[in-house]
């Protein structure tokens, strides 16, 4: 928007160059707070009342509406690229991450780890004998079932913890700044906490089975890598408890 208030013989008068840098003023002032009322302009931007004129204060002013709609509708954009990214990174049935999403924060971790040499580990949960818990009481027994694990998990990890589900009935926990050795006790406790509390259907306790494996992480291992390692314990455990 290019105004100007000619003064004789086509030249930019004095009060056309203060309304002109009142613009650029107002302009800057409004990209970095709130923008003002139209009761307020001389306020605001900090200059003489006399060289707002009449139609230089309704440029302004039509300025600043202008702006400041741009400002709530890029709220509004960004709220809901905030909530699609949301959705995209959700389970689809629990409140957890999908597998890509927590594969995408694992490298992260595994990144972050790396650079500032601190521990990270991953714990990956799987569940026994599933497809006969379906089988046997339904899908929806399944899925109250995963939920009781989801809730399990999410309640009784730290915020800087991140819970997915990786798998039809497979979890992870990525643990920041936890040892090997901290991590298996901490999966120790979460493995005691689903004993301690058992899958209840219909009034009646439905036995869980689950193995779990952990892994620190290692300098120079990729996410792939590090999966792997994860469910190789996760299956030498399973092989141990059937000795």
């Amino acid at each position: 928007m290019k105004i100007t208030d000619k003064g004789p013989k086509g030249t930019v008068g004095a009060t056309g160059v203060g309304a002109y840098a009142a613009v650029q003023r107002a302009t800057e002032k409004i990209a970095a707070d709130t923008p003002a009322k139209a009761t307020d302009v001389s306020e605001v931007l900090g200059i003489p009342e006399t060289e707002l004129t009449p139609r230089v204060r309704a440029a302004i002013m039509n300025l600043m509406a202008e702006v400041d709609r741009l400002r709530r509708e890029l709220d509004r954009t960004n709220a809901r690229l905030e909530a699609v990214e949301t959705m995209a990174d959700q389970d689809g049935l629990l409140p957890l991450l999908n597998r890509r999403a927590f594969v995408r924060e694992m490298s992260r971790v595994i990144s972050f780890a790396e650079r500032y040499e601190v521990p990270a580990s991953l714990i990956y949960f799987d569940l026994d004998g599933f497809k006969a818990l379906n089988d046997t009481y339904g899908h929806a027994a399944g899925d109250a079932a995963l939920g009781h694990i989801a809730n399990l998990l999410t309640g009784n990890v730290r915020e800087s913890d991140l819970v997915g589900r990786l798998g039809g009935d497979e979890f992870g926990v990525i643990l920041a700044k936890a040892d090997q050795e901290q991590a298996e006790k901490k999966a120790r406790s979460l493995a005691d906490l689903f004993r301690a509390n058992p899958f209840v259907w219909e009034e009646k306790a439905v036995a869980l089975s689950f193995a779990y494996g952990v892994h620190g992480f290692q300098k120079g291992e990729d996410v792939d890598t590090a999966m792997a390692n994860a469910d190789k314990a996760m299956y030498a455990a399973k092989r141990d408890a059937k000795r």
